[in-house]
């Protein structure tokens, strides 16, 4: 992606996200990032100068059309990065429906609707669609069901969408990461009463030269799916 591309990004707020934005905002590149409130994305075009903001809450994918509908959409997309994530962690003897809805609405859903509305502009530009699923996304361990399912649906969605649009010229990538140091690890540490020693995961920088690398691979190739492990 030569010259100044436009990136639609979710979960810029933080961890992964935040990397990814900061990489491509110093190269000049033109970011949309998405919040899900105003104040939110008061903070984000605070840390980003120049970007512009999209509002809209994720866990109401149903809305997300609609709150979008009111706001100016970048008319030319070169890649919709999907960053943001919730997680949840409980057994399926005590996860309640509303948390299994919550998770599977913003992690799953919301990509969903949201590669739904930007597709003609990704047609368009020929762009690239990159969603950052999980480990968790390919093995389901224990506590993990509504997660994992939530990030096996991901899956499965980069999957057909990466058969549907090969004809017209869009680019599906799907990353695996495995634990990240991150404000969703320091959660995931809590919920799992353990003690957080960020230097034990992955940095989110090592997560983000993935991901650009994937966005900047010549025409030529695409980058399917890549597993990105801790290396210690």
């Amino acid at each position: 992606m030569a010259g100044m591309a436009t990136h639609v990004i979710t979960g810029a707020g933080s961890g992964i996200g935040a990397a990814v934005a900061r990489r491509l905002h110093a190269r000049g590149d033109e970011l949309v990032l998405h919040a899900r409130d105003a104040g939110r994305a008061k903070e984000l075009a605070a840390d980003f100068p120049g970007a512009r903001t999209l509002v809209g809450d994720l866990a109401e994918p149903s809305r997300l059309s609609w709150a979008l509908s009111h706001q100016t959409l970048p008319e030319h997309v070169d890649s919709l990065l999907h960053i943001a994530g919730v997680v949840d962690l409980g057994p399926v003897g005590e996860l309640t429906p509303k948390s299994w809805q919550h998770q599977l609405a913003v992690n799953l859903v919301a990509p969903a609707e949201l590669t739904r509305l930007f597709l003609p502009q990704l047609r368009t530009a020929r762009g690239q669609v990159l969603f950052v699923n999980s480990g968790a996304g390919l093995n389901a361990h224990a506590d993990w069901s509504a997660y994992a399912a939530s990030k096996h649906g991901l899956k499965a969605l980069a999957d057909s969408l990466r058969y549907e649009e090969h004809p017209h010229g869009v680019r599906v990538t799907s990353v695996f990461p495995g634990r990240t140091a991150s404000p969703m690890q320091v959660k995931v540490h809590q919920q799992e009463g353990r003690e957080y020693d960020p230097s034990k995961w992955i940095d989110p920088e090592s997560v983000a030269t993935t991901i650009v690398t994937a966005l900047d691979l010549p025409r030529d190739a695409e980058i399917t799916n890549v597993t990105v492990r801790p290396s210690s």
